[in-house]
């Protein structure tokens, strides 16, 4: 008798259900404890894709008249009446968004660089610090030194220097930014501007002459304090006969 006793008491306890209401309609077990226990992480999930509507490409149109057959398939979408004679090159989609290049072991705000490219190649300059928006070098002559100002660099086109310049008392203002050194758009010459050689020269602003002279004066301050610091920057870097820069020290 026992054990048909327990036995029925199995079967009963077998048919009940996992979860029960306890007062007050709060149910004793929680979701992740009935996952668990109904072992749902087992089951195989497939994702349902949603069913694709065919798209319509011809709609019916009604027509009057008893000879144009009454009803006539247009095409949902126009085509254009003209075409391109060459083909439109189209990006490719891609997923990788432009980030700054990270900056060379060598590089660090002081160094003096000299220039690879550029109407300055050849010159030696300061490297104050790395634009965060572009990646690019900001340099300096400075102007006086030089005449190289304040202007972007890669630093693919720099090699750089063992010397240094202590600028971390230089205080560069905020708007040294990416969007100081874009350009201005040119005005839209006219037909009667046409044969007339245009005499506009490139000339700086006069907040872009403030702003040179205040990096400037902060720059040679450090530079003055190294002697021949000043004559050594001055002098352009040449090769010549006999002279390979991969087995030079800089």
């Amino acid at each position: 008798m026992f054990k048909v006793a327990c036995i029925l008491h199995e079967m009963a306890k077998a048919h009940t259900a996992r979860n029960s209401l306890l007062p007050g309609g709060v149910s004793r077990l929680s979701r992740s404890a009935v996952y668990r226990k109904r072992a749902l992480y087992k089951r195989k999930k497939v994702a349902q894709k949603a069913p694709k509507v065919k798209e319509e490409l011809f709609k019916t149109v009604k027509i009057g008249g008893d000879k144009n057959g009454k009803e006539r398939k247009v095409p949902v979408k126009k085509a254009s009446r003209f075409y391109p004679t060459e083909d439109i090159k189209k990006a490719l989609k891609h997923r990788k968004s432009p980030r700054p290049a990270k900056l060379r072991s060598s590089l660090t705000p002081g160094t003096v660089v000299i220039l690879l490219a550029g109407r300055h190649r050849g010159k030696r300059v300061v490297f104050l610090k790395q634009l965060p928006a572009s990646g690019l070098l900001l340099v300096t002559g400075p102007y006086k030194v030089n005449g190289v100002p304040l202007r972007r660099v890669p630093q693919s086109y720099v090699i750089a220097t063992e010397t240094k310049v202590d600028v971390s008392k230089v205080k560069l203002p905020e708007t040294v930014e990416d969007k100081l050194f874009g350009r201005q758009k040119k005005q839209k010459r006219t037909s009667n501007d046409m044969f007339e050689e245009s005499a506009e020269k490139y000339q700086p602003s006069e907040e872009r002459k403030t702003l040179q002279q205040t990096v400037d004066e902060q720059v040679l301050a450090e530079v003055s304090k190294t002697e021949h610091l000043r004559k050594y920057m001055q002098k352009l870097f040449t090769l010549r006969k006999g002279q390979y820069p991969h087995e030079m020290r800089f």
